[in-house]
């Protein structure tokens, strides 16, 4: 089977809701009721992830153990994945649009990675729970590629990354608070989606500005440098809607960083994957084109070619708060170096994901972006990010730039809400594995010809529920 095999269930004819011009009122009403019959199609096509679901609440709160990937009325289940496809545990197949939350750039079967999983459990070991060589050999390597990371050191996830990077700021700076902006994931512990610490005991400690506000960033800085240990942010918002950080307010960062003492964190757990030396590399200062040095770098999720991992490295007088010969401080963790994320990281960036194959995946997302606007020109449809991770969202104003999830917030009665559902059913129906927030990141592999299927189904979208987008 391929992309479209659930479209076969739906009725060979139907009602458009939206085929005239209707007031707002209506407009909303027959959407409504468009996303209820897109719901009890998902649930007559899905009977037996809907029975799955059910027993899997009876062990696990909601039926998850991973809220990002609940769905309602509830989520599909996933029997296995071959390259850049998925199947589902009703026979479904589907073009993997979502890699994991970027997490799964490599793909579900990719040979290399295979090879070097087999190889290390028969001939080198599980987790041996002593120093090997390759950890350092997969430290250096990904030196060689983040160049302002001097020394580093693993873990087992982006949040422990960001956490033992903010644990070292505070350290050296003998200060406690932390800003970060409002919509900013930095893991599972390190949420601000609502302009708080969501699931952080110690609320105190955060101060929250806005994305993109350098003006804002001045003021909260010039007021708070004293109690500032750190400032922690991503060069594009990941789960904050695929949010570019322009190049003036991230330098900005980083020269008041500079000027104040302050530990200048960057958060490349997502946005690594968008360049052959991260994010960073790219962010060229407005004046001396220089590209970005943080103090401090975090990295995780794909960097192991698909296993658990996380990274954090910087400037080595930073990464000294760390070294046992000399430090009490401890880093700890029993999977920080296992086997199996050290052999395959030393696989995955050097002989898969290489320069020339990052650039070429990313302008493949560069153009299935541009393609998609296009699509969506002159309707509530717009789509953010860089590269091959991008948000599609429905916003009242479209032609308005989005620099800040403030731009994001304004949902007149859910009606946004109710299109962004109505366009995650639709794709799920033709085939096409989107997320339910509208993340889209491309996995190594993916064709042209794939990508152009996809821009297709969003245009019937456009097509169909015309009158419900129009500005």
């Amino acid at each position: 089977m391929s992309p479209g095999t659930i479209l076969d269930s739906k009725p060979k004819t139907q009602l458009n809701y939206f085929s005239t011009k209707l007031p707002q009122a209506q407009t909303h009403a027959r959407l409504n009721i468009a996303l209820a019959t897109a719901h009890q199609r998902y649930t007559t096509a899905n009977p037996t992830s809907s029975r799955l679901h059910v027993e899997a609440t009876s062990h696990l709160p909601g039926g998850n153990t991973r809220s990002v990937l609940h769905a309602s009325p509830f989520p599909l289940y996933i029997t296995s994945g071959t390259g850049n496809t998925l199947l589902d545990a009703d026979g479904h197949h589907y073009l993997d649009l979502v890699g994991d939350m970027t997490a799964g750039l490599f793909g579900h079967s990719q040979l290399k990675i295979q090879m070097t999983l087999v190889k290390t459990i028969s001939s080198v070991g599980l987790n041996l729970g002593a120093t090997t060589s390759t950890e350092s050999q997969f430290a250096a390597v990904i030196k060689e590629r983040v160049k302002c990371i001097e020394q580093l050191r693993f873990c087992n996830s982006g949040t422990e990354a960001n956490l033992y990077a903010l644990i070292i700021a505070k350290i050296h700076t003998r200060r406690r608070k932390v800003l970060v902006f409002k919509g900013a994931y930095h893991g599972g512990v390190l949420g601000f989606a609502a302009g708080v610490a969501v699931n952080n005991v110690d609320r105190d400690e955060w101060l929250i500005g806005k994305y993109n506000d350098v003006a804002g960033l001045r003021e909260l800085i010039t007021q708070h440098k004293g109690e500032l240990a750190a400032v922690l942010v991503e060069g594009m918002m990941g789960a904050g809607g695929g949010i570019p950080g322009s190049a003036e307010f991230l330098h900005a960062i980083q020269d008041e960083c500079r000027f104040n003492s302050i530990i200048f964190i960057l958060d490349e757990v997502m946005t690594f994957r968008l360049a052959p030396s991260g994010l960073q590399s790219t962010i060229l200062h407005p004046i001396t084109h220089q590209p970005l040095s943080p103090d401090l770098t975090t990295l995780g999720k794909n960097i192991a070619g698909g296993i658990g991992i996380g990274a954090f490295g910087g400037r080595a007088d930073l990464m000294a708060v760390y070294d046992p010969r000399t430090s009490p401080v401890p880093h700890s963790g029993t999977f920080n170096n296992n086997s199996l994320a050290m052999a395959c990281g030393l696989v995955a960036l050097p002989q898969i994901y290489t320069p020339s194959a990052c650039l070429e995946l990313n302008a493949l997302g560069d153009e299935l972006r541009a393609r998609l606007n296009e699509v969506g020109a002159g309707t509530k449809m717009k789509v953010t990010g860089l590269g091959a991770v991008n948000t599609v969202h429905f916003v009242p104003n479209p032609a308005a730039e989005i620099r800040s999830v403030e731009d994001l917030e304004v949902d007149y009665g859910g009606f946004e809400e109710a299109l962004r559902g109505l366009f995650y059913f639709w794709a799920i129906e033709k085939g096409y594995w989107v997320a339910t927030r509208g993340l889209i990141s491309l996995i190594l592999g993916t064709t042209r010809e794939e990508v152009e299927g996809f821009v297709e189904v969003v245009r019937e979208f456009v097509e169909e529920y015309r009158d419900a987008l129009r500005v």
